[in-house]
């Protein structure tokens, strides 16, 4: 698997909603147009193309060679997982904004994702496997790096090639800190 690390200059390319939105309809169903991606997103083909060269400039994307012709891009992902590290912006002032928008905007999306899964009727199957939960763990920080580790080991554990009868399922992991109550 490839995975890029978010630098300054990478954040500040992905913190905008539909750049966000671009990519990851890139990674999750492949290759596509301006044209394509601009009737999912709602968006004139002008500005996703736009967008989707804002992208390729950072190495986010890339043009897929083995589609299209001098009149029609074809686009692809990159890469297929990012990793964004706070730490890594704590000092840097001028990212403070850009971090904030793109953490924004893949919560957004992953609320959006759940909520359009809950709205749709899919099969008992599907039904009865899905899972939602949250449980409150005491955990030091070393402790937390080491679940959220084996976590990513369990997922990858299950990564293989799609067969018949497969979904694609979105994992998602969320594992912070509660504020505490005072007094």
């Amino acid at each position: 698997m490839t995975e890029i690390r978010l630098d300054a200059k990478t954040l500040r390319a992905l913190a905008h909603p539909l750049r966000i939105r671009l990519l990851g309809l890139l990674r999750a169903d492949g290759p596509a147009t301006a044209t394509g991606l601009a009737q999912r997103v709602g968006e004139t083909s002008g500005t996703t193309s736009w967008h989707l060269r804002q992208l390729a400039d950072h190495g986010l994307i890339e043009q897929d060679s083995d589609r299209g012709n001098k009149r029609e891009r074809w686009w692809k992902a990159a890469y297929e997982s990012t990793e964004v590290r706070i730490e890594d912006f704590r000092d840097d002032d001028d990212s403070a904004g850009a971090l904030n928008a793109y953490l924004y905007e893949i919560a957004s999306g992953n609320y959006r994702r759940m909520t359009t899964f809950l709205a749709e009727d899919w099969p008992h199957e599907w039904r009865e496997a899905f899972t939602m939960s949250d449980q409150d763990v005491s955990l030091t920080p070393e402790e937390l790096v080491a679940l959220r580790t084996e976590l990513h080991e369990v997922i990858a554990k299950y990564r293989r090639p799609e067969r018949s009868g497969d979904e694609t399922v979105i994992v998602q992991i969320q594992a912070f800190p509660r504020t505490r109550r005072s007094g």
